[in-house]
């Protein structure tokens, strides 16, 4: 196949892109097409890297009809919800609910997705999406989380379930620390999780912070450990939305460690923005991390869906430029070049905090022919218009088409 006329990446003139056997072979200007060459006209069309979606919860997704809703809108009510209809789950309709949400990333141009599991009550929704993950495997690329929803020292049984999440496949350790009984455990918690991570050579996401308690502050206990492991690249922290509310004297102290230790944050705005300031009246705090400032002190930043129609969210559609979108709102991220640069968070930075191998990932010769075109030739406009994708190209071969 012979691409013409692209902008690779806002570049400022277009390009053409051959492809064969899968891979990206050839990038030049003015291409000529071989004999019997399929040509695809990109008309000065942008061509990105495939979206990446670092935090969602397969498991999850599509259920509010049958869990019913959370009434208050807080998280802790979400995970009361969730945590009774876990009991009764059925492998069968988890992969149901889970394909449904995996048609609504291929739609949107999502290719690699991280997903959170429950453990905590039993390995249901692990072994199903265990089994949907090597079925999807040439169509979309899943991380699975094995994820303790309830605490790692709620109980030996959680413990016990986690440890045989990571030996059946998981390719993450999951964990809640500030959700732990104490302070005390929450820090314990981090140290062993670590210590599994290590263990079993598996990459780390934890759940951190993701509460308006600005005394919350196991960010800086977990990248601590990354920086002493020599983990770096691996580990990640999952919405840390405590950090809206730290004092700006100790985020200073608190970049340099985060910097050090090479971790990944993981933002989720469009759930966050609805879960958390529950407990305020006004103000209001905006439930999100510190993004930009994250970003200026180059900390990579990515972003995750989080939930989709279910107790934690009852909306979503799978389309990581809404959540990109939601998140430059809120963190004042408006300027043109932060706007047009902006796809790297749910792209390049997504890839990394994924830790996909550099030679598998991006718009080069010799990489696989993975990314998705649009009908601007800008980020900027194609945020600013909402367009969708024109195409999604997966392994060569054209994937979804949407309309324009």
């Amino acid at each position: 196949m012979l691409i013409k006329n692209i902008r690779i990446e806002n570049a400022d003139i277009g390009s053409d892109v051959r492809i064969q056997k899968g891979m990206i072979c050839e990038i030049d200007e003015n291409l000529t097409a071989l004999e019997g060459e399929e040509v695809l006209e990109g008309e000065g069309g942008l061509l990105l890297p495939p979206f990446v979606d670092c935090h969602v919860h397969l498991d999850t997704c599509f259920s509010l009809d049958a869990t019913g809703p959370n009434l208050s809108g807080t998280l802790f009510e979400g995970i009361r919800v969730w945590s009774e209809y876990r009991k009764h789950l059925d492998p069968e309709e988890v992969k149901e609910r889970a394909r449904r949400t995996l048609k609504l990333y291929q739609e949107k141009g999502v290719q690699y997705i991280r997903s959170h599991v429950d453990i905590s009550h039993d390995l249901t929704a692990l072994r199903a999406l265990l089994e949907l993950k090597e079925e999807v495997a040439d169509e979309i690329e899943i991380q699975l989380v094995a994820f303790p929803q309830d605490g790692v020292f709620t109980s030996q049984k959680v413990r016990e379930n986690l440890e045989e999440a990571v030996r059946m496949g998981a390719d993450v350790v999951g964990g809640i620390p500030h959700f732990e009984l104490t302070r005390e455990h929450g820090e314990r918690s981090i140290h062993y999780l670590m210590e599994l991570a290590q263990k079993y050579d598996k990459l780390v996401d934890l759940h951190c912070d993701e509460i308006d308690d600005e005394q919350s502050r196991f960010l800086e206990v977990l990248a601590a450990c990354a920086y002493e492991t020599g983990m770096k690249g691996k580990v990640s922290a999952s919405h840390t939305t405590a950090m809206h509310s730290y004092n700006n004297a100790y985020c200073d102290k608190l970049f340099r460690v985060l910097k050090m230790s090479g971790i990944h944050i993981i933002a989720n705005p469009l759930v966050n923005v609805n879960l958390q300031g529950r407990f305020d009246t006004y103000p209001k705090r905006r439930g999100i991390t510190r993004i930009k400032e994250l970003l200026e002190h180059g900390i990579p930043v990515s972003m995750g869906h989080d939930d989709i129609y279910d107790p934690f969210y009852p909306l979503g559609n799978g389309d990581m430029k809404e959540v990109l979108v939601m998140g430059l709102h809120l963190c004042h991220m408006m300027g043109y070049h932060e706007l047009n640069d902006s796809y790297r968070i749910i792209t390049r930075y997504g890839a990394d905090t994924l830790n996909i191998a550099p030679e598998r990932y991006g718009i080069s010769v010799g990489k696989p022919a993975n990314f998705n075109i649009f009908k601007s030739g800008s980020f900027f406009q194609v945020l600013r218009s909402r367009e969708g994708i024109r195409y999604s190209v997966r392994n060569g071969k054209v994937r979804e088409r949407e309309e324009r």
